[in-house]
């Protein structure tokens, strides 16, 4: 959907019984200073195309996730409900990269800094690359270990693969490698001036390398060199995750919580 200031991108998921509900993930983005009809006649406008696709979709109910609070008011105004149902993290770090290099390091916690140069004399080496077959080696120690669902290989195949010929959006892999042997890695995505970290992995029998230490720092500076401006770590819960948050915790960045989940009932379903 894009017109009259409003752009954003839904998705269709399916529900039993042949229907589905639509999700508008980190959106619906509206400029409303972009608004030539109005704010509330395009914001009307958009929410009747949004009831006129779940009908087409037989779609029983629509989420919305907002960035910001202003979309957030719009959307309790036509009728959505908050929701304690989160598709994404509705907190979040992310790290200034307008910051020198310098700055970064004294930013940094000093385990953090300590522990990327434990990595670097234990001679771990950061590689990136389609080698995918690596990575989800990683990613099934590291499900395994933690005790939770990742997605099939073909998922990470065809997320690498879709986007590497994309303007607007990219995907990257990084490797850490010690003596040739995969021990980290992480899937970056790249969209407007922001690196999102959205998919990460380590064989835990290398833990002692802090192999991951280094292989953030070098995705820091890669997105630094290519002039992205921040580097989003993609949520955090202290309650739920506690030693990832500390781990993201400790690279100094800005703490962001976003407005959470919306949802407006299109069906008696």
């Amino acid at each position: 959907y894009e017109r009259g200031g409003g752009k954003t991108g839904i998705i269709k998921l399916p529900l039993p019984f042949k229907r589905s509900y639509l999700y508008i993930p980190h959106g619906p983005d509206m400029d409303f200073n972009q608004m030539p009809g109005g704010i509330d006649n395009e914001v009307r406008n958009f929410i009747q195309y949004l009831k006129n696709l779940a009908k087409k979709e037989r779609s029983i109910f629509i989420k919305a996730e907002p960035l910001n609070d202003s979309v957030a008011q719009f959307l309790a105004k036509s009728k959505f409900k908050k929701s304690k149902k989160e598709m994404q993290p509705s907190k979040t770090v992310i790290l200034d990269l307008t910051q020198t290099e310098d700055q970064l390091l004294d930013n940094l916690h000093h385990k953090t800094r300590y522990n990327i140069k434990v990595a670097e004399k234990n001679g771990v080496t950061v590689q990136d690359g389609p080698v995918v077959d690596n990575f989800w080696k990683l990613m099934q120690k590291t499900s395994k270990r933690d005790k939770f669902s990742s997605h099939t290989k073909e998922y990470y195949e065809k997320l690498l693969s879709f986007f590497h010929g994309q303007s607007e959006i990219k995907t990257k892999l990084f490797l850490t490698y010690y003596q040739d042997k995969p021990v980290a890695g992480l899937i970056l995505l790249l969209y407007k001036n922001t690196g999102y970290y959205l998919h990460g992995a380590s064989d835990y029998d290398y833990r002692h390398l802090m192999a991951p230490y280094l292989l953030h720092w070098s995705v820091i500076k890669f997105l630094k060199q290519e002039g992205f401006e921040n580097y989003d770590w993609w949520g955090i819960d202290s309650r739920h995750w506690p030693g990832v948050t500390r781990f993201k915790l400790g690279w100094g960045g800005k703490l962001v919580e976003y407005p959470g989940s919306f949802d407006k009932t299109t069906s008696w379903w």
